[in-house]
């Protein structure tokens, strides 16, 4: 059984009003399943039937009509509060539920759900409120079970900046960069099957530019790996300015150590682009034909602030634009959503984007399961955004 809604918070020091509504939500799934009249399942909802409720499986109602492919009784539910993307115990929404059965009508309901929400973490956000503030003793047996959901960022940056990072190669020669996370742990947080996106990525901001034969003038977010940088700086023309932003201590020893602050045209800016953004280091350049950005460890909010400034970053109607679109990544509807959302905001400032597929697993083979899961899905979206011109 996962968290309510606050609205709907019932007193986890009751058991007796617990249990009555983990009663009328099993009977609601029941009823879904066993594929009740609408009328019945109105009447259920209207008594009281909550819709965050799920079963021991993690099935929510929102789950069984999915399963009985009820596109109209899933229109109901989320109109009435179901959860987009609340997942069962193998981690699936109703939208991937749908997808399993091929109903493209069912699936795009809830994708569409969470894209109306419009900022797709607010409810994680809820839950986690809720989990630190209403939550029953974890020794108890109304102790709740959070599902992960989205392992695509660090808690937070400020967390990450102060953590320790090492760089090597894993048992494939796969380049590498691990966090350390506690006494004995390590995970990793950049990686070397990236590559094939980036190299994608770079053909795609750079291949048939007006300005590629005299370099391009290139703004890049997020050193990490230095894969991205490293292509850049290997085109046929070197880039003539190549600005690279970077707050980690970690990664601006070794980018010294590589020898970028020595690089010509590379100018390296310590920090956040929070602390640049409207600086005389950025807006000094009068604009660049390409801007890249891969921050780890931040989240959409941060994206979609960046996305705000790109306007003022790019010199004209023929700059363009990327980012990595690796959040939400770990499942198909929340990857979709995340998708969709960046689209309609990039669109919001006046970018317009064209999406491309790169097929990662079978570029990468056998590699692809020794990575950390911040990315599990078959086909990367690689977005390529350019300014909207005024007819």
């Amino acid at each position: 059984m996962t968290a309510p809604p606050r609205s709907q918070s019932p007193d986890w020091g009751n058991e007796e009003e617990v249990d009555a509504l983990v009663s009328l939500g099993e009977a609601l799934i029941i009823a879904i399943l066993e594929r009740a009249p609408m009328e019945t399942i109105k009447n259920m909802v209207a008594d009281g039937a909550p819709l965050w409720f799920q079963d021991e499986e993690g099935t929510s109602a929102l789950h069984a009509a999915a399963y009985v492919e009820n596109a109209k009784l899933m229109t109901y539910l989320i109109e009435e509060g179901a959860i987009w993307n609340s997942v069962d115990n193998l981690h699936n929404t109703a939208g991937d539920i749908a997808l399993s059965f091929n109903n493209e009508t069912c699936y795009n309901i809830v994708r569409d759900a969470g894209i109306r929400s419009d900022y797709v973490l607010a409810t994680a956000e809820l839950i986690l409120s809720l989990l630190s503030s209403r939550s029953p003793p974890a020794d108890s047996s109304l102790s709740l079970v959070l599902k992960a959901t989205d392992t695509t960022a660090a808690s937070s940056s400020e967390t990450f900046l102060t953590s320790h990072l090492s760089f090597t190669k894993d048992e494939y020669g796969q380049e590498i960069c691990l966090v350390k996370v506690s006494d004995n742990e390590e995970v990793g947080v950049m990686m070397g099957w990236e590559r094939g996106i980036m190299q994608e990525t770079v053909h795609k901001l750079c291949s048939g530019h007006e300005n590629f034969v005299d370099g391009l003038k290139i703004l890049n977010v997020g050193f990490g790996l230095g894969i991205i940088d490293t292509m850049f700086q290997s085109l046929p023309t070197p880039p003539s300015l190549h600005v690279i932003i970077e707050p980690h201590p970690d990664v601006l020893q070794r980018m010294r150590e590589l020898g970028w602050f020595d690089k010509p045209g590379v100018k390296v800016l310590e920090g956040k682009w929070q602390d640049f953004i409207e600086s005389d280091a950025l807006l000094g350049a009068g604009g660049f034909d390409v801007v890249y950005t891969d921050t780890f460890s931040e989240d959409y909010k941060d994206l979609r602030e960046f996305f705000g400034h790109v306007p003022d970053l790019l010199l004209g109607p023929e700059s363009r634009f990327g980012f990595f679109n690796g959040l939400g990544a770990t499942n198909a509807t929340f990857y979709d959503v995340y998708t969709q959302v960046s689209e309609l905001h990039l669109s919001d400032v006046g970018i317009d984007v064209e999406w491309s597929d790169v097929d990662v697993v079978e570029a990468d083979g056998d590699r692809w399961g020794q990575t950390r899961e911040y990315f599990t899905q078959r086909f990367y979206r690689l977005p390529v955004g350019r300014m909207r011109v005024s007819s």
